[in-house]
């Protein structure tokens, strides 16, 4: 726990310090993104609305919306609850200040081809650290079959993210400039 603790205050600098590149890694990682085969093949997607500090998904959403069926969590108590993003009318701020979709809840979990995750850090192994609540810890096991994708700038993926058993990891690291490719689980 205490390790957890001080990795998210050293990517915490890390993001202050790295600020003024965010958009144009942002706009790289996003390319990488809707290249990848999943991706492209995916027809349901569950992406994630982006605070400050994370890879900026909103004009991202808008344009994928058009031709895919766009998921954004909602965090409802302890849980996250999923919905169908409509358009950018369709959002109120939530918890944590994160635009959330008001839309009709989205429950068929098995339809979910592709997931693109947030976190506070990724390592090369597929292990994620959240920023300590435990959403995605809680949602991620009831999607099994869908592609995991963790979302990252590069300063973000480090040597080891400490990783309890019943973690589930990511197939995948998309940050820039190009895909890290994971070991087979």
């Amino acid at each position: 726990m205490e390790r957890k603790k001080e990795l998210r205050k050293q990517v915490a600098l890390l993001k202050t310090q790295h600020k003024s590149t965010a958009s144009r890694q942002s706009a790289e990682i996003l390319a990488a993104l809707e290249a990848h085969p999943a991706f492209r093949a995916a027809k349901t997607v569950l992406l994630y609305h982006s605070l400050k500090d994370e890879v900026d998904t909103h004009e991202f959403i808008r344009k994928w919306s058009r031709t895919k069926c766009i998921l954004l969590p909602v965090v409802v108590g302890d849980d996250l609850e999923l919905r169908i993003y409509t358009g950018p009318d369709d959002l109120t701020i939530g918890a944590y200040g994160i635009e959330e979709p008001t839309g009709e809840v989205f429950t068929d979990y098995a339809t979910i081809d592709f997931i693109a995750v947030p976190g506070v850090a990724f390592d090369r192994n597929g292990n994620r650290l959240g920023r300590g609540k435990g959403y995605y810890d809680r949602l991620l096991p009831r999607i099994p079959s869908a592609y995991k994708a963790g979302i990252c700038f590069p300063y973000q993926v480090i040597e080891e993210v400490p990783a309890e058993a019943f973690d589930i990891r990511m197939d995948e690291i998309i940050t820039q400039p190009a895909p890290e490719r994971l070991i087979e689980k």
